[in-house]
């Protein structure tokens, strides 16, 4: 009872520090960038298509004029005319009755009002609960503590990663230490306080590290850097006016992105190999290390083909252009469309495939070390 309680203690000291860290961190005024004075983001609803944008052919061109009721904000309850324009990343085909974001622009006495998007906040939360649903309702108490360390993570990109970028910290090192800190209390809510989960951790950090160092390897050999993004003329800008080092964000996100990969490699070889030390303690260091190799060498091809696929699904669109342009090889293997998400690619299963070894070193050291120092005792014993 005595041991449960310094353990909680302990925990809440841990959570009070880093949230007042978190608290402390976020405690800054951001450059504006672009000036929102008078100009906001309302949910609405379409009351009446005034005028449609459909052609006799069929097809839509224009914009439609609407009313709509204003659901949010000051002007709640207001009915106004938007247009919605008729394009592919902003406007939308509306109809009456559809929930939709409207952008609201005042100016004096006039109001200026467009349709930004459909309102999707019902779907995304829905399908976002669905998934946590699942989660726990599978995972029982494990998924519980699952949902708990997703949310942490989420938090720590937030308030932990962001923060420290936007004052100008390293992006890479920035990272680092989120994936510490995000491992560390992932793997104990996982894994609780054990050689399990130390091996674990270990070898997770070991792992991300390696693909973030492969990755700037291939970077320096490739002449790649953060500035040859596609995004790179908005960054350039917020670079220009705030302290963020934009050229570390590729390969701060490299680390972020293999996280999951390599975690997950990294808690299974150490689950494998306690409870192979469990039902046979009898096993020494190099016998542990071995059995835990078998067992990761199994994830290797799964795991490094979920990155793979992951970056080749992200860039699909590139790759359909390039495929129907019929571009040849030589153009396509040294753009730097490619050769950025090859590096991402391979970076994360180089990751993955050398967490293997270190995660089962490290859980047969820490295995291992006792079995030996116990059969060390009974031999002086005897």
């Amino acid at each position: 009872m005595k041991n449960k309680l310094i353990k909680c203690t302990i925990i809440l000291v841990i959570v009070a520090a880093l949230g007042a860290a978190l608290w402390r961190l976020n405690s800054f005024e951001k450059t504006e960038m672009v000036s929102m004075k008078g100009y906001s983001y309302e949910k609405a609803v379409v009351t009446e298509v005034v005028t449609d944008n459909l052609q006799p052919d069929g097809q839509r061109a224009g914009y439609q004029l609407l009313k709509v009721m204003i659901k949010s904000g000051s002007h709640k309850g207001e009915i106004y005319e938007a247009t919605s324009s008729e394009g592919n990343l902003f406007g939308a085909t509306c109809y009456k009755g559809d929930k939709v974001i409207v952008t609201f622009s005042v100016s004096g006495d006039n109001a200026t009002v467009g349709v930004y998007s459909k309102d999707r906040t019902v779907a995304v939360l829905a399908y976002v609960a669905v998934f946590l649903a699942l989660i726990c309702c599978i995972g029982g108490f494990n998924g519980i503590k699952s949902v708990i360390g997703l949310i942490f993570t989420f938090a720590m990109i937030i308030f932990m990663f962001l923060p420290m970028i936007y004052l100008g910290m390293s992006p890479f090192w920035a990272a680092v230490i989120m994936v510490v800190v995000t491992t560390i209390v992932t793997m104990y809510l996982i894994g609780g306080n054990d050689r399990k989960t130390i091996s674990a951790i270990l070898g997770t950090t070991l792992g991300v590290l390696i693909s973030g160092l492969s990755a700037w390897i291939f970077g320096l050999a490739a002449d790649i850097d953060g500035y040859n993004v596609s995004n790179i003329e908005t960054l350039v800008y917020l670079g220009q006016n705030t302290q963020i080092k934009i050229g570390g964000l590729l390969f701060a996100g490299i680390l972020i992105a293999s996280l999951g990969a390599v975690m997950d490699v990294a808690m299974s070889v150490s689950s494998a190999i306690a409870e192979i030390h469990d039902k046979s303690k009898t096993l020494g260091m190099k016998e542990l290390f071995i059995s835990g190799m078998h067992v990761g060498k199994d994830m290797m091809g799964t795991m490094s083909n979920t990155l793979i696929l992951a970056f080749a699904g992200g860039s699909i669109s590139v790759l359909v252009l390039d495929y129907a342009y019929n571009l040849p090889l030589r153009q396509i293997i040294n753009s730097y469309s490619i050769g950025i998400e090859i590096m991402q690619g391979i970076a994360g299963s180089i990751g993955v495939i050398l967490t293997v070894p270190t995660t089962a070193f490290m859980a047969a050291l820490l295995y291992g070390a006792k079995r030996n120092i116990t059969v060390h005792s009974s031999q002086e014993d005897t």
